[in-house]
């Protein structure tokens, strides 16, 4: 068989194919960000980069805000931990806490600002359940950023003009604080920048008589909170504490509770046999009943 031998022109025609597809196929044309062989004539490279700078300019800097939050020294007291002390001057005078609150249960809340709907509806929701929280010896304390003499006159408009519900006449005893420079704010993180960097957040921090962080909530300033439901909270705290017990989904006063499981095979044995609680659903979970004349309610509940 004859070897079939190439002419001159058709090596040198194989050879230029080749050295254009190595130049189009280099790493510098690659970096470049598309291979010069692979545009029409005319038509312009789109630059990837630019195009994804600008989409990143156009999203929210969130780490920045991040970023931010952190150098303004906003931190966030965990449950369990011991809530940050401050000094503040307040519609009710000034206050020192927790000196000022040693024995008692506190719920401190923030709001975004005076004279906004939603605050005006939950501030007369707390001062019309202020007794009940009394009860159960838990003081209310306000906080949002805005001056003392603007949160005297937002209570006295809520007081003499505002009718919401069945509540009118409506007077907010409690302290309210003025935290224009957000020092207590920053302690508690209810300024997240994320959401609003010159607002307060809606958050409420639960503590108890040794001004331990017992609950921590925070809600966005487009919804009002429960205020029955953070009464509620408190009452269940209250009964967990007293009875070594827990509460179940729903829990009001008067339902079951729920027995801490057992340490032991022998005491596994005894809840199944009925030994030690009202109802045993298994060896790790019981209920058992507490009179509400044993419980420490509020009189609405009673």
């Amino acid at each position: 068989m004859k070897r079939k031998i190439l002419s001159r022109e058709t090596v040198t025609v194989v050879l230029a194919l080749l050295l254009v597809g190595a130049i189009a196929w280099s790493p510098a044309t690659l970096r470049a960000g598309q291979p010069t062989g692979g545009r029409k004539p005319g038509v312009k490279r789109k630059d990837t980069n630019k195009t994804m700078e600008r989409e990143s300019a156009a999203k929210p800097k969130v780490k920045e805000r991040i970023k931010a939050s952190k150098s303004a020294g906003i931190s966030i007291p965990l449950i369990g931990e011991m809530a940050p002390a401050f000094e503040a001057v307040t519609t009710q005078g000034p206050i020192k806490f927790p000196e000022n609150y040693t024995g008692k249960w506190v719920v401190l809340f923030s709001h975004p600002a005076d004279f906004t709907p939603v605050c005006t509806t939950e501030f007369m929701t707390f001062a019309t359940l202020m007794p009940q929280f009394e009860a159960l010896n838990c003081k209310l304390i306000g906080l949002s950023i805005d001056s003392n003499f603007s949160h005297i006159a937002w209570l006295r408009t809520i007081k003499e003009k505002i009718k919401y519900k069945d509540m009118e006449n409506v007077e907010v005893t409690f302290p309210v604080i003025a935290d224009l420079k957000m020092d207590v704010a920053r302690k508690y993180g209810m300024v997240q920048p994320a959401a609003d960097d010159s607002h307060a957040v809606r958050a409420v921090f639960i503590m108890d008589p040794e001004a331990k962080v017992r609950s921590v909530l925070y809600y966005p300033s487009s919804m009002g909170r429960n205020i029955p439901e953070i009464l509620r909270m408190v009452v269940a705290l209250q009964t967990a504490e007293k009875h070594k017990v827990a509460t179940p989904a729903d829990w009001q006063p008067g339902d079951d509770v729920i027995v801490p499981p057992p340490g032991s095979c022998g005491t596994a044995q005894d809840r199944v046999e009925g030994k030690e609680a009202d109802k045993c659903l298994d060896w790790f979970m019981c209920l058992k009943k507490i009179p509400k004349s044993e419980l420490d309610l509020p009189p609405m509940w009673k």
